[in-house]
């Protein structure tokens, strides 16, 4: 697992199967911001650094607040950033117990459009150029005082 020693999250550490199935991209004040590395969707994953965290409930008020603000500009830039017809926003936790929310971009024109994400196509991976795009293009999206972009 990632571990960050960060004094603002004390120790972090990042679920195995959210560190070998996405990208760190950067990270905001109270979340890592992640690339599923799925190319059938933009999909970023937001996981708050706070260990022992499995529901948004158990963060504290401020931690609540602060995710709410994170979940809601991160679905705003990546509608504007991808022209989503639909912004799909979810924290279903029953594999990975670790509390992440999913903001996956959705189209008309997606693979699994109007369905779920999960489970109905095959995930793409991404060439390693065209990740390395895609998360810079990311990065910039994100850009703003509180966001400290990930060296990749």
């Amino acid at each position: 697992m990632e571990k960050n020693t960060d004094k603002d999250s004390g120790a972090f550490e990042l679920d195995h199967r959210l560190q070998s199935d996405c990208a760190h991209v950067g990270d905001l004040m109270l979340c890592r911001v992640l690339l599923m590395k799925d190319a059938n969707y933009p999909w970023i994953v937001l996981v708050p650094k706070r260990e022992h965290v499995s529901e948004v409930y158990q963060l504290d008020t401020d931690d609540q607040e602060q995710l709410i603000w994170e979940s809601s500009f991160v679905a705003q830039c990546l509608a504007k950033e991808f022209s989503a017809d639909k912004m799909n926003v979810a924290a279903l936790g029953n594999v990975v117990k670790q509390l992440h929310i999913h903001h996956v971009v959705r189209k008309h024109t997606d693979p699994a459009w109007p369905d779920p994400v999960w489970g109905r196509v095959a995930p793409r991976g991404y060439t390693s150029a065209q990740l390395k795009d895609r998360v810079l293009r990311l990065q910039k999206a994100f850009q703003t005082s509180t966001f400290k972009p990930a060296e990749f």
